[in-house]
């Protein structure tokens, strides 16, 4: 077993003590920093980026070479699974990710496999493999994927949208078509957070951008539930160390309650929410991580400290909180707008501990 040097991150997650609270950003590793687009144009475009085990390593610890994080976050995709399953990804300039084969057909759906993890997505298992020894156990790598339900708005829509009219006629009309898609997305993702696992990562999140846009039942029915088959597979250790899991369902703040009853040891919170809120109704189930609104990064020092530190205050005295944006960072971000919070997150907090 190789615990970090800093593994406040992880201790945090399991609502050990801390020192003071840990702080991560969803998209840490992006466009808002000058040394990422360098790489990114040498690598030539994103997937090619996200496939190659030196580049994805090379922009996974750049942020860390300009602020304290504790924890790098595994450079990828979350649609590499869909990828592998032979849906044809690819990313139209200023336009996001699209299949060329979207899941339309009911023969193409019943045709649908788990990929093989150690072939078809081997190349994301090189990039765990290689930052792990880049970090040198400094701080904790986590590894993620989309959720079943995610990943299944990207594969029958086709691309992004925004009523996902695709994705919801088959929920309302052919119900049983949908499932099949999540159960196979569900074994997927398993298997994948399983080989990051194996791999390195320390830490596995389910990023479940799009569930929030269900009603009440239909969360529970086409996305909670699969998450939950997720958690119930995956690996809880890995050579003696514990390792975390999080699930953040954007717009999932109607739910809290449900979610912290699905097994998870964490759960992602967007901006929308008030942490102090979700920490009394979750109680001392699960630790919580979030979640300013990344637009705030936008205003000057003075203001992030404010915001930051009413989050922080917000939450209170105690463990289990894991600081973060409450969405991805934007790529327009001031990068010196990062230093003032990770700043203000690490010295605020201390008194909290």
């Amino acid at each position: 077993m190789t615990t970090p040097k800093n593994n406040t991150l992880l201790r945090a997650l399991l609502r050990q003590p801390v020192e003071y609270t840990p702080v991560w950003l969803m998209r840490q590793a992006g466009r808002y920093l000058a040394e990422y687009n360098e790489t990114r144009a040498r690598a030539g475009n994103f997937l090619a980026l996200c496939k190659n085990r030196d580049f994805a390593t090379e922009v996974t610890m750049q942020p860390l070479a300009r602020y304290p994080l504790d924890a790098a976050i595994l450079f990828s995709d979350i649609l590499t699974v869909p990828d592998a399953m032979g849906l044809g990804l690819y990313f139209s300039e200023g336009e996001g990710p699209r299949f060329e084969r979207p899941l339309r057909e009911e023969n193409e759906i019943r045709a649908l496999k788990v990929p093989d993890m150690n072939t078809d997505l081997r190349y994301v298992m090189n990039a765990v493999s290689s930052i792990r020894t880049a970090l040198d156990n400094q701080v904790p790598l986590i590894g993620f994927s989309g959720s079943p339900f995610t990943l299944a708005c990207y594969m029958v829509e086709g691309r992004g949208s925004s009523d996902f009219r695709q994705i919801k006629t088959m929920m309302y009309q052919r119900p049983e078509l949908l499932h099949h898609i999540l159960d196979i997305n569900a074994q997927a993702v398993t298997a994948y957070l399983n080989a990051q696992i194996e791999s390195g990562a320390q830490v596995v999140m389910i990023f479940d951008t799009w569930g929030g846009a269900l009603s009440h039942e239909a969360y529970q029915e086409f996305s909670l539930r699969y998450m939950e088959q997720i958690l119930s597979g995956l690996k809880r250790e890995q050579d003696g160390a514990r390792i975390p899991n999080v699930i953040f369902t954007k717009g999932g703040g109607l739910w809290l309650e449900r979610i912290a009853e699905s097994g998870c040891d964490a759960i992602g919170l967007d901006w929308t929410v008030d942490i102090g809120d979700a920490r009394r109704r979750v109680g001392d189930k699960v630790a919580l991580q979030g979640n300013i609104d990344p637009l705030v990064l936008f205003a000057g020092p003075e203001t992030i400290k404010v915001e930051t530190e009413k989050v922080l205050t917000s939450y209170g005295s105690g463990n289990g909180h894991v600081f973060n944006l409450g969405h991805g960072i934007s790529q327009f971000t001031p990068p010196e707008s990062v230093t003032t919070l990770v700043e203000t997150v690490h010295s605020f907090s201390r008194q909290f501990h």
